[in-house]
């Protein structure tokens, strides 16, 4: 890897942990940051399935209350940066995956002092409020969302510091059993998020579509872009059916303007 990859990659790192807390451009989500390491390293097709992999995997994970999820950012950062130094491209996408989820549970520990370190930011912003003092608060203001940065580039410089000889041998001296079951651990762990998501948002309304599209991708020879073509008309159809049914004056006291919704209920 060059010095200007090297670069560049700790550069993406930077932005997908601000992007962690800003959220903003998604620059921390695994499918977009994963995407910009293997552009920026040559390593584009690996990096691409390995993020579309976890990113199926993160959908399930969400901060709620005083519990924080696993660290998207870090796991789809170091993961990526393995698979390229490890040199296997699509073939060590498995492995990657399987790596990526204890990185993302360490980088807890990462969040948990950096969050620490912004609580006495805070009162010095809230010492130059009482100043008055609107760039004093903006610069610290900076200051926190760039910890939040460093937090994901430390580990990605650490990570690149390491011979890509080095990672690649101890790749390859895993025996066979090992990297079979990461394989078979990390398609696990991607079914076990995709099915997070299914759960949060299956309703009455949703499921059918849910067995067409089952259905459509694993009895035909359709591409993922024809699919989601299908699912884009679908849709359409469903909208424009439960425009019409809302905006009906007929029909039985039942009708909620849910056309879909109003046959479930009735079954």
């Amino acid at each position: 890897m060059t010095i200007i990859s090297m670069v560049l990659v700790v550069l993406v790192a930077f932005l997908a942990g601000m992007e962690g807390i800003l959220d903003e451009f998604q620059f921390h989500q695994p499918l977009v940051a994963c995407t910009l390491i293997g552009l920026v390293t040559g390593n584009l097709e690996a990096c691409i399935i390995l993020g579309g992999s976890l990113q199926m995997i993160a959908l399930g994970w969400a901060n709620i209350g005083a519990a924080v999820a696993p660290d998207a950012a870090l796991a789809s950062v170091a993961s990526a940066i393995i698979l390229v130094l490890g040199g296997q491209g699509t073939a060590g996408v498995d492995t990657a995956i399987a790596v990526a989820i204890p990185l993302a549970v360490a980088g807890l520990f990462l969040t948990m002092i950096v969050r620490t370190l912004a609580v006495p930011i805070v009162h010095f912003m809230d010492a130059a409020a009482e100043e008055g003092n609107i760039r004093k608060i903006e610069m610290w203001h900076i200051a926190a969302v760039a910890m939040q940065g460093v937090r994901i580039a430390i580990p990605a410089a650490a990570l690149l510091a390491i011979p890509a000889q080095t990672v690649q041998t101890f790749l390859e001296s895993m025996p066979a059993w090992l990297t079979d079951g990461m394989a078979i651990g990390g398609g696990m762990v991607v079914a076990v998020g995709y099915a997070m998501v299914i759960n949060m948002m299956a309703t009455r309304e949703v499921w059918p579509f849910f067995i067409i599209g089952f259905v459509i991708a694993a009895i035909s020879q359709l591409t993922l872009i024809a699919i989601g073509a299908l699912a884009v008309a679908i849709a359409l159809i469903y909208l424009n059916i439960t425009k019409m049914g809302g905006s009906s004056n007929g029909g039985g006291g039942g009708n909620t303007g849910d056309p879909l919704g109003d046959i479930l209920n009735d079954y």
